[in-house]
């Protein structure tokens, strides 16, 4: 079968996606749902592929994820839709297992005042020793941050499982300018080009004081 025309979403894609989030081999992947490894990477590596409601079912739950999600369906809508766990248990983390969480890159938040009042927006972040680091815009939103105590959060929402996790870094934000060398090595330690395109000179370093996280077990 080809994609339907509604716009379902991009299953090879997303299906490669959540299987590199859990750590998972194409073959881990295609043994949980009963799949030969050559058919999953099939799925994968041709975007327009949209198997059968019973295929569909295997593999999210091989992927522990759901079919909508596979399909794009939630893709508009914030994580968290699904249901809490029976018995639920909150664990705050340590200081070294928020750090772990943090990694080397991704998407969080930016938490800052602007001459309108508080502001909190999604950038593309780096962890460079132990700082984290985003690229803006002279003049953005994100870029008032320069000066400023700020809370940056990143975290993470398991709708299968209804497990999920945050950490808080907060911090002073200051401006990376000279040397003009450590500017040069900031965007050779980036891993990915801010999301939002366009020009993003500005690189703004947040000095952690205080890292902090939970995370919701289920026992």
């Amino acid at each position: 079968m080809t994609a339907p025309a509604d716009g379902r979403g991009d299953l090879g894609r997303r299906a490669a996606a959540r299987r590199s989030e859990l750590g998972l081999s194409r073959a881990e992947v295609a043994q949980r749902a009963g799949f030969a490894e050559e058919y999953l990477a099939h799925l994968e590596e041709h975007p327009g592929v949209v198997p059968g409601t019973a295929t569909l079912l295997r593999l999210a739950g091989a992927l522990r994820t759901s079919v909508p999600a596979l399909l794009g369906g939630e893709q508009d809508l914030p994580p968290g839709l699904g249901q809490a766990a029976a018995h639920p248990e909150l664990v705050e983390l340590t200081e070294q297992e928020c750090r772990e969480r943090l990694g080397r890159h991704g998407v969080g938040r930016i938490a800052l005042y602007t001459e309108h009042g508080p502001a909190v927006l999604p950038v593309n972040y780096t962890v460079v020793d132990g700082s984290v680091v985003y690229r803006t815009a002279h003049g953005s939103t994100p870029g008032q941050a320069v000066g400023q105590e700020v809370a940056f959060e990143v975290d993470h929402v398991d709708e299968a499982m209804s497990r999920g996790w945050s950490v808080l870094v907060v911090g002073r934000a200051l401006q990376v300018g000279a040397p003009e060398e450590e500017v040069r090595r900031l965007a050779r330690e980036a891993r990915s080009e801010p999301w939002a395109g366009g020009e993003r000179e500005l690189w703004v370093r947040v000095q952690p004081e205080r890292v902090t996280g939970r995370r919701i077990d289920i026992p």
